[in-house]
């Protein structure tokens, strides 16, 4: 029984050949018997050709990544907090006279101008007071000029012997006690004046309403424990937080020399960050927790803050220009050290040691190891090793393809 010779091994650099020992082969237990070449050729060769691919070696795959600019930046020196949004000031309002409230001249929630009436008693019972003591305070002026004109008769009278000294002492007197009585009468009719004053209450800051804890009808007591309402002042408005004390030496000197900047962002993360300056430092440093209280100050013009907010906190310190940065995520750490994929011309790769700095947002500074510039692989490093080619999202696969110089099989 004749067949098909085994094909001869493969090996680098020689040709694939395989020969044919007979035109006939077996199948099975039957022999067949191949009279026409064609015939034998066209079996034969995909045979062949997968006997020449067997140890073919396979093209790398081309891996898809991100890549970022290396650059130069200005890169703050930042201390993060988290703080608490609080109003600059805080006023509860109260009476400083007893009625029954009549009138509130603002909705819930208002803003309000310093000056704007908020509350109105019922004034009548203070109008009357002060009507009595405007008539007592009269009554006793009038008795004032008639004992100074009898003061003014009897010195004549005891200048010319007709009157006695103790008749003029006693009419002084009578002056003296009339004066005092309309002293005393003058000081009733201005207290009077005020408490009338006192029943109109206006607002003694800018700032927002609170909840209205006393409605119209009721009787308001002389400073009573419940507040009329609470107004906070939101523009400027004050955040305060929190650092470490290590921190303080270096706020200090840096707050010596200009205003340090503070920029904060609202829960929301989607918010615009917004920037004040830091206007407080406290005296002392919490012994229970080892940190120092700070306080920033915001113009709020948008009222994008709230009393009772908590927000993210970065306290600048300083900022260094002109330093060579990459993104955060472009940053793997391995045994050696941490290192960067850099994307070679030919979209290949090369893994580069590099030294860190600091750290501001999403960018790291590098000390060294990548010029400004390179690209280097933020997404997909995990599939990278040393010499891979790569796409870069977004720019296709051409250029990586043509760069390879080679085709598909």
């Amino acid at each position: 029984m004749t067949g098909f010779a085994q094909p001869l091994a493969n090996t680098p650099g020689r040709p694939c050949v395989t020969p044919w020992m007979s035109h006939s082969y077996g199948l099975s237990t039957k022999v067949f018997t191949v009279r026409h070449p064609a015939l034998l050729a066209s079996l034969a060769f995909p045979l062949a050709l997968a006997a020449c691919h067997k140890d073919a070696p396979r093209p790398q795959p081309v891996v898809p990544v991100d890549v970022a600019t290396v650059e130069r930046r200005s890169i703050p020196d930042e201390i993060s907090a988290i703080g608490t949004v609080t109003p600059i000031q805080t006023v509860s309002v109260r009476s400083q006279v007893s009625g029954t409230l009549t009138r509130v001249a603002f909705q819930e929630g208002d803003e309000v101008q310093a000056g704007q009436l908020l509350f109105q008693l019922d004034a009548r019972p203070y109008q009357a007071a002060l009507d009595q003591a405007r008539a007592n305070l009269a009554k006793d002026r009038a008795q004032v000029v008639n004992a100074q004109q009898q003061v003014d008769r009897y010195r004549v009278l005891v200048q010319n012997d007709l009157a006695t000294q103790e008749q003029f002492d006693q009419l002084e007197a009578n002056l003296q006690s009339a004066q005092a009585a309309a002293g005393a009468d003058s000081a009733a009719m201005e207290t009077a004046r005020l408490n009338l004053e006192y029943c109109t209450i206006r607002s003694p800051i800018a700032g927002r309403t609170g909840s209205l804890l006393i409605r119209e009808g009721n009787l308001v007591p002389v400073n009573g424990a419940t507040p009329l309402v609470i107004i906070n002042q939101i523009r400027p408005i004050a955040v305060s937080f929190s650092v470490p004390q290590q921190y303080l030496d270096r706020i200090r000197a840096y707050s010596a020399r200009s205003p340090l900047a503070v920029e904060i962002r609202p829960s929301d993360d989607s918010a615009a960050a917004l920037t004040g300056r830091l206007s407080f430092i406290n005296n002392q440093v919490d012994t229970t927790t080892g940190t120092i209280e700070l306080k920033a100050t915001f113009a709020n013009t948008a009222r994008a803050l709230w009393p009772g907010e908590f927000v993210a906190v970065r306290l600048v310190l300083n900022v260094e220009r002109d330093v060579l940065t990459v993104p955060s995520q472009a940053v793997m750490t391995g045994q050696a050290g941490s290192y960067v994929y850099v994307v070679n011309p030919d979209r290949t790769v090369r893994a580069v040691d590099v030294s860190l700095g600091r750290q501001s947002g999403d960018y790291l500074v590098i000390g060294g190891g990548v010029a400004e510039g390179q690209q280097v692989v933020t997404d997909g490093q995990l599939r990278l090793v040393p010499g891979a080619r790569v796409e870069i999202k977004g720019q296709g696969a051409g250029a990586a393809a043509g760069s390879a110089g080679g085709v598909a099989p």
